[in-house]
């Protein structure tokens, strides 16, 4: 309500002079003003954005595995007439798209689950034929977070999405999370996985991740992904057979999954290159590594994990797990050469020790691997740039420096518009 004093008016009414009739004008005037200021809207109060629910505490990892997928398998309604069938898609982790040990394991104790707990789903392996069925197909990510649950900072647990996607409608029908303890999870890569030697941000993988991480129940299943589904279920079954070692049959998948309409991509090239050389066939393994070279440039960024000796810009020849890293080498010049393209190498390491000297050690090694590209080809100088990152783009995270992170120890190749 309006203050009183806002409304005063001179008392003396009855003074018929000019000097009261101006007196009175301007005390009218004045009076209005005050009123105006009085009722005035007052000024908006800024809203107060409400705190994000804390994250769940994470959990051992088993414990972590049953809450996500029971979830999925009891939130999806029972029809006591039909079995669906259904297909698990090997789990990955969701930044980079590597299968590990710990991605088996979740994929074996949902299947373990699901025959105890859940008998009106059939479950099978996922192979062409059976998605070729319309299954229910389940999907998941296992990824190292930081305590705000992202791919960044210090790596404080694991983020665990699965989500059940239904073939016949192309959408997404159930859906679980849960948040792991990093202690006693084996990350350590597949076989497959843990040899290949080139890393991109590949469509077909983020179709994958994103049909996990990026829906909610209801929504359609990735296009990318589902467009690529019956090509993954070959790639998967190559991969089997790489891991087996049985790798002429591993030749003849990959060469099957490289005919379909989503067969380029980069899993199809790494596997061509990883089973030929396993077989001593040198030219079709260095014809299969360029075309991942090709692949991953146009995409305009290629991964590689050439990797060091401790503390040394010199590259790790030693033991059974050297590689040829001259025949990589070759291969990245020509390529980038017949595309007339600059590229800016960027040498990674791990966050282990040092911030400072990682930079310095990263910027040292990008040079070394562009003194060799220009040695190796002459045509490129002037169209490469040595830049150091040190840790600031760990793809894994962890700080293990092992084969569990060996990918945020690579040197990526970034194609850039100008040198």
């Amino acid at each position: 309500m309006p203050n009183a004093r806002c409304f005063n008016l001179p008392a003396d009414v009855n003074i018929a002079s000019t000097q009261y009739r101006l007196a009175s004008l301007a005390a009218g005037l004045l009076g209005l003003l005050a009123l105006a200021a009085c009722t005035s809207t007052p000024a908006p109060v800024a809203a107060v954005t409400p705190s994000p629910a804390p994250l769940p505490a994470p959990v051992p990892f088993d414990q972590a595995v049953l809450k996500a997928a029971n979830a999925v398998f009891s939130s999806i309604p029972a029809d006591q007439t039909t079995r669906r069938l259904v297909v698990i898609d090997p789990l990955v982790n969701g930044v980079t798209g590597e299968q590990s040990e710990a991605t088996r394991a979740i994929g074996a104790r949902i299947v373990d689950l699901a025959r105890d707990k859940y008998p009106q789903f059939d479950i099978e392996p996922f192979t062409p034929q059976a998605v070729g069925r319309s299954p229910y197909v389940m999907v998941g990510t296992f990824t190292p977070v930081n305590a705000q649950n992202q791919p960044a900072g210090d790596r404080e647990a694991f983020r665990f999405c699965l989500v059940m996607a239904d073939l016949q409608s192309g959408k997404t029908i159930a859906k679980g999370v849960a948040r792991a303890q990093l202690d006693g999870v084996d990350s350590t890569p597949t076989a497959f996985f843990r040899d290949s030697p080139a890393w991109t941000d590949d469509a077909q993988v983020k179709g994958y991740i994103n049909t996990c991480q990026a829906t909610k129940v209801g929504d359609p299943i990735s296009p990318v992904y589902l467009d690529g589904i019956l090509t993954a279920a070959v790639i998967s079954e190559a991969i089997g057979a790489y891991s087996a070692g049985r790798y002429r049959d591993a030749i003849d998948l990959y060469n099957n999954a490289r005919t379909t309409k989503a067969g380029n991509q980069l899993r199809v090239f790494n596997g061509l290159y990883l089973a030929n050389w396993k077989l001593g066939r040198t030219e079709p393994a260095a014809s299969a590594f360029g075309d991942a070279v090709d692949y991953s440039l146009s995409n305009n960024r290629l991964g590689v994990k050439f990797l060091f000796r401790p503390g040394s810009t010199g590259l790790d020849t030693a033991g059974d797990g050297s590689q040829p890293y001259d025949l990589w080498l070759q291969q990245i010049a020509t390529k980038a050469t017949d595309r007339h393209v600059c590229l800016q190498v960027v040498g990674n390491t791990s966050k282990t020790g040092s911030a400072a000297l990682n930079d310095r050690i990263s910027l040292l090694r990008a040079e070394y691997i562009k003194s060799r590209l220009e040695a190796d080809n002459p045509a490129l100088n002037g169209h490469l740039i040595a830049n150091g990152a040190g840790s600031a783009a760990n793809l894994i995270g962890t700080g293990a420096d092992n084969e569990t992170d060996a990918l945020d120890r690579r040197v990526d190749f970034k194609v850039i518009p100008a040198c």
